[in-house]
């Protein structure tokens, strides 16, 4: 793994690890999303987590822009990031200094091993945005750690992934299943050309222990700067019929991305 390196564009810095863009981050104003689907994973807490400071689990950090954004709109949140790759913790702690009196710490740890380690319904929400070479690692979306998500959580809390796929979202699809099954209602929020299929993107999972508020969801998504939609379990078990949870056996990276060049995470 290369040291990380930083690109600034305005007030804009760009964290690149292995040649691949990790996260976006203003260090004047938390609230500038530059990544589409962390404005995905944004809204979706805004729009059904409860008020005030919210116990967060972080699988995967980069530079902290989503924990940054918490922070700033809900401060005093405490929250946990688990992320393996200390050099970059390192990198961006220095190049990116965290704000005063935050409560964001950094384990590092995989997400197999953190998750495992965390107190029964000790989360509010578990955000999942952990790439290795640019794909979710297959450990992390099996039912067994889905199952563990699900215990890390309260009830009525909030799972919330990165999903990467290509056209026909089967990979996503599966995904779905186990989140399904694990911890309950499900649904897909993404631009629309990633939601129809039309070409690979980022698609934000979303499921919570409790009942799943989509006409909330849909209204923050129509309100939305991008063209952004939900798409329920249901309409996905229809466009992939059959599709079935990942097992301990069978687990499966996401889809390697069309090219590095033209592809953002964080």
């Amino acid at each position: 793994m290369q040291e990380p390196r930083f690109e600034r564009e305005g007030r804009l810095v760009t964290a690149i690890l292995d040649e691949l863009p990790q996260s976006a981050v203003d260090p004047d104003d938390p609230t500038v999303l530059a990544f589409e689907y962390v404005q995905h994973l944004a809204l979706a807490v805004d729009a059904l987590a409860p008020a005030g400071r919210l116990r967060t689990t972080h699988v995967g950090g980069g530079a902290l822009t989503l924990a940054r954004w918490l922070e700033h709109t809900r401060p005093g949140s405490p929250q946990i990031v688990l992320e393996p790759a200390a050099a970059m913790t390192e990198a961006v702690r220095r190049e990116l200094p965290l704000p005063r009196g935050h409560r964001i710490r950094v384990r590092p740890v995989t997400g197999e091993e953190g998750l495992g380690a965390l107190a029964d319904a000790s989360a509010d929400v578990v955000v999942l945005d952990a790439f290795d070479d640019g794909r979710v690692p297959a450990g992390l979306t099996h039912r067994g750690w889905l199952g563990e998500v699900a215990r890390v959580l309260v009830p009525g809390g909030l799972f919330l992934a990165n999903v990467p796929d290509e056209p026909g979202l089967r990979y996503a699809a599966r995904v779905a299943a186990g989140a399904v099954e694990a911890v309950g209602p499900a649904a897909f929020v993404g631009l629309h050309e990633v939601l129809k299929g039309r070409r690979f993107g980022n698609l934000v999972l979303v499921a919570t222990r409790g009942p799943l508020d989509l006409f909330t969801l849909r209204r923050a998504t129509a309100s939305a700067a991008l063209p952004t939609g939900v798409l329920p379990w249901a309409d996905v078990a229809r466009k992939v019929p059959g599709a079935r949870p990942f097992g301990d056996d069978d687990a499966q990276r996401s889809p390697e991305p069309p090219s590095r060049g033209g592809w953002r995470r964080r």
